[in-house]
Formats: C-alpha cells, structure tokens, sequence
C-alpha cells in the first residue's frame, strides 16, 4: 500500500537510475569503449535530471488528476530544473571548456607555464545537457511514470 501512495516518487528515483544507468551503455554503442564512470557524473545522454523531475512531475499529475496544488509545485520544479539542466548548467561547462583553452593559448603565445596552482585545477567540463539530452530525459521519465501509474 505505501509504494503505491509513494509512486511519484519511486517513479522519479527509478527513472533517474535507469538514465545513470544508460550513459555507460549508450556512450559504448556510439564509441565501443567502456566508460563505467559515466553511471555516475553528470552530464551525457539521458539527462537524470529531467528523467527524475518529469517522472515526478507526470505522476504526481495522473495520481492528482492535474488539478492539485501538488501538481503544479511538481511541474514548476519540473520546469526550473530541466531549464537548468539545459541552459546554465549546459553554458557553464562550455565556459570550462573556453577558459581552459584560453589558459592553453596564452601559455603558448608566452612559451610559459603559469605558477599558480589554481591553472592546474582540472575542471570538469560536462556540467549539463544538450536539449536532446534533455528531451530523452523527458521521454525516458515520463515512460517510467506512465509504466507505474497504469500497472499499480
């Protein structure tokens, strides 16, 4: 009886663990290189992020009736998140990847390398999602969400 009151949220932490668990597999398939680290970063093909907050969001929808108060505090963070996920998140990392390069540069045009500490600093620069990362987070969270309301 709990699991069922409690589907949203199994739904939503299920629908994440499957996205982790799909960037290694879908990272071989594209490259035949094993990066089982990738079941744990952030970033990459499907968005976790998006799969966890649109399973919550649907099911917290069909279990309501998209007509509660619950419902829209799910899809506003739903929206917040997944905005995220694409677009700060997303540009943070692409200025990672400029700032790191710029340092390169201008350790070469002065044939130097700088003293300070802080320059070798590796950042990571997968920070967020391409919008077809985002969208399959979605597809993929909602496909979760959709298999729990209807078999429960």
């Amino acid at each position: 009886m709990l699991f069922r009151e409690m589907y949203p949220f199994w739904s939503a932490i299920i629908s994440a663990i499957i996205a982790q668990a799909m960037k290694p597999i879908i990272h071989y398939a594209k490259t035949r290189k094993w990066r089982l680290e990738l079941a744990f970063s952030s970033g990459g093909f499907p968005s976790s992020h998006s799969a966890l907050v649109s399973a919550l969001a649907l099911s917290v929808g069909l279990q309501e009736m998209f007509r509660s108060p619950l419902f829209a505090i799910a899809l506003t963070l739903a929206v917040i998140v997944i905005y995220d996920a694409a677009n700060v998140r997303y540009y943070s990392g692409q200025n990672v990847k400029v700032t790191q390069q710029l340092v390169k540069d201008v350790q070469d045009a002065l044939h130097t390398e700088f003293e300070d500490p802080i320059y070798d600093v590796k950042l990571k620069d997968v920070l967020g999602h391409r919008w077809s990362e985002v969208i399959a987070g979605i597809i993929l969270g909602c496909g979760i969400a959709s298999i729990f309301h209807y078999l429960l």
